[in-house]
C-alpha cells in the first residue's frame, strides 16, 4: 500500500495529539485510533497504517533490550540501566535477556541503534577479516 503526503501529514497530527509531556499517551492512541477507524473515509486505511508506524516506531525509540550471556547483577543492571537513561532520557524502559550464544560481553538495542560487545559479534568480525 502506498502513502500519499496527505495521508502520512493527517498521521503525523494525530500522532502528535497523543504526545503528552514528551512522551506518548497510551490512553490517547487507543482514542485517536478509535475515532480514525469511525471517520471511515477514504484515506483511512493509509492513515491508520502510517500513524501505527509512528506510534510503533516511538515505542521501539523508548525499549531498550540488554543482552547478556550470563545473567548480569543487580549493581551492573542498575548501572547499565542509568547509563542508558542518561543517553536515551528519562521514560526508558529496560528488559534483561539472557542469550548464552552470546559467549560473553553485552548487546544493547535501543530503536535503530545496536551497541555490540559480545564475543560472539568480536569472533565474526575476525572471521570476517580472514
Amino acid at each position: 500500500m502506498t502513502i500519499n503526503k496527505q495521508a502520512k501529514h493527517e498521521a503525523k497530527q494525530f500522532f502528535n495529539l497523543c504526545v503528552v509531556g514528551g512522551s506518548l499517551d497510551e490512553t490517547r492512541v487507543r482514542q485517536v485510533s478509535k475515532s480514525i477507524l469511525a471517520a471511515n473515509y477514504r484515506n483511512c486505511p493509509a492513515v491508520v497504517a502510517h500513524f501505527l508506524r509512528l506510534v510503533k516506531l516511538d515505542h521501539s525509540r523508548h525499549t531498550a533490550t540488554i543482552e547478556s550471556a550470563t545473567p548480569l547483577s543487580p549493581e551492573l543492571q542498575t548501572a547499565t540501566q542509568a547509563d542508558l537513561t542518561r543517553l536515551y532520557g528519562p521514560g526508558l524502559n529496560s528488559a534483561f535477556i539472557q542469550r548464552p550464544s552470546l559467549i560473553g560481553g553485552m548487546r544493547i538495542r535501543v530503536g535503530c541503534d545496536v551497541y555490540d560487545g559480545s564475543v560472539q559479534a568480536r569472533l565474526a568480525a575476525l572471521e570476517k577479516s580472514f
